[in-house]
């Protein structure tokens, strides 16, 4: 199959041929048709499988294919009942009226998305923009004045615009919204309801996100008339192209070991993940000490300095960008070889959308995650997620002490850290598993071959599954605790050069509580 089977225009498939685009992605193949018949859509697809031009090649065609009103003569809205055949409402000569409204959860991705449409728009005689806070508003509202047919904005500059009444969203035909999970995470239901409601009812919708959750299906519920049903890859699943590793490290060296990693490996371009910003500030400036150009990129951070950081990184000119996970939303590099971890995060969706950040267009890539004792649990509910456990390799000279005890990860940042990190605000995903009881999984991660560990608390693994790898070797602990007695079991062993190979089986313990704590 290729674009030209589509059904999309001359104009649109002479602009993706110039961007280099012959074969559509699984994603774009289903999608594609799927928005052209005029329905509701719903597409669950991991980050990185092309979904932003799967419905962006198919607006643009809609749009573009529509007849245009005489002036005074009333517009024809396209129903899913007419099964894409009814001429839909065109932009008409009122200021400021948008026929396609794509909602973004950060900035990044709003530039990133409307870029798109410029590009595959190039031939068309469409009019786009991005609305984005952290900006001026005034060059917003002087270019809404003029004509605009495809909008991408963040919910919470739209409604800055709907309220001083700059924008017009009565003549919306088409509603997407992308990275719907990552909205939601961000708290922007609320918003999302009130853009809705002065929407006019009858309109396409388009509901795009890497994960499924019960909140989603919630939001397609209430928002999709009828949807077609896309999901090319299972549920909250990984690229099979990313290349996952942990490596456990006490918290107080997790700086030391990335730097290690970084030097010895020779790693550029390499995204780094932190809980928080102020986290991604500290970290940027120990690894510049180092001698390893970094920049930080969060929220806090101007528009201007987001944007000139992300450019040097995917120039090339930066070698390491540290992110939250909110900024990162907007980070699309076709051939970003490694992502770090250097926290995990405390939602395990986000697990997903981080690494899908590399291994994007069929490219292979890199992640790796530094986990202290403190994150067991976070990694456990990692690996229930996505179904598989993750191969770990131990650096020597950075074995976790067994001594050291586990403590609660507090305001998404571990007290042992250098202190409380800021918080993320409004912005901050929900966290899982906090509280006030007692850090799960005291065991420690060791080499085959070495001595069993002696942290306090362990208890025997539960998990008997075989996983996938390269022979049968006795399991060796995952963290939290000590493989199951007695057996063999199919276990993957991580090759890497200059580190100790760790065979992986086994699964993870329950829950452990020490007496004289509250529990989770």
């Amino acid at each position: 199959m290729n674009f030209s089977s589509l059904g999309l225009s001359e104009e649109i498939l002479r602009a993706v041929n110039e961007c280099g685009y012959t074969v559509p992605t699984p994603v774009q193949a289903q999608a594609i048709p799927a928005v052209l018949s005029g329905g509701d859509l719903l597409a669950g697809a991991q980050t990185g499988t092309g979904k932003t031009a799967g419905f962006t090649l198919p607006i643009l065609q809609l749009l573009s294919a529509s007849k245009k009103p005489a002036v005074g003569e009333p517009s024809i809205h396209l129903s899913p009942a007419d099964g894409g055949k009814g001429n839909r409402r065109n932009h008409s000569s009122t200021p400021g009226a948008i026929r396609a409204l794509v909602l973004i959860p950060t900035r990044e991705l709003a530039a990133q998305v409307e870029e798109s449409v410029v590009k595959y728009g190039k031939y068309l005689n469409l009019k786009s923009m991005t609305m984005i806070g952290g900006v001026n508003i005034n060059p917003q509202i002087n270019k809404l004045k003029g004509r605009v047919d495809i909008l991408v904005a963040t919910p919470g500059r739209l409604l800055d615009h709907l309220q001083q009444k700059t924008v017009d969203l009565s003549h919306v035909e088409i509603l997407v919204l992308d990275e719907a999970d990552r909205m939601l995470d961000m708290g922007f239901i609320r918003d999302i309801k009130k853009i809705l409601a002065v929407l006019p009812k009858q309109r396409q919708n388009l509901l795009f996100s890497a994960t499924f959750s019960d909140e989603i299906k919630g939001l397609a519920d209430g928002l999709l008339n009828k949807p077609a049903m896309i999901e090319v890859a299972r549920r909250n699943a990984t690229a099979e192209l990313i290349t996952q590793k942990i490596y456990p490290v006490d918290r107080e060296r997790k700086r030391e070991l990335l730097t290690k990693l970084i030097k010895d490996n020779n790693w550029f371009q390499v995204l780094v993940f932190t809980r928080t910003k102020h986290g991604a500030n500290n970290l940027a400036e120990h690894l510049s000490k180092d001698g390893i150009p970094a920049m930080a990129i969060h929220g806090n951070k101007s528009q201007g300095a987001r944007t000139r950081a992300l450019a040097e990184f995917k120039s090339g000119k930066l070698q390491v960008l540290c992110a939250t996970d909110i900024a990162a939303r907007g980070i699309d590099i076709s051939e970003l070889p490694h992502v770090v971890n250097y926290e995990l995060p405390n939602v395990a969706e986000d697990y997903v959308h981080r690494i899908g950040r590399t291994g994007r267009a069929g490219s292979e890539g890199e992640a790796s995650s530094l986990v202290c004792i403190d994150e067991h649990k976070l990694l456990h509910d990692i690996e229930r997620l996505i179904k598989r456990e993750i191969p770990v390799v131990q650096v020597p000279g950075f074995e976790p002490d067994p001594r050291i005890k586990a403590e609660p990860i507090l305001n998404g940042q571990n007290r042992g850290q250098g202190g409380r990190g800021q918080g993320q605000g409004r912005g901050q995903p929900r966290a899982q598993g906090q509280g006030q009881g007692r850090s799960q999984g005291q065991g420690q991660l060791r080499a085959q071959g070495a001595g069993k560990p002696q942290a306090p608390g362990q208890g025997k693994s539960q998990g008997q599954g075989r996983s996938q790898g390269q022979g049968k070797s006795q399991s060796a602990p995952r963290p939290g605790g000590q493989p199951r007695a007695g057996g063999n079991s199919t276990a993957r062993t991580s090759h890497v050069p200059g580190h100790v190979q760790l065979t992986v089986g086994g699964g993870l313990p329950p829950p452990i509580h020490r007496s004289g704590g509250r529990g989770r």
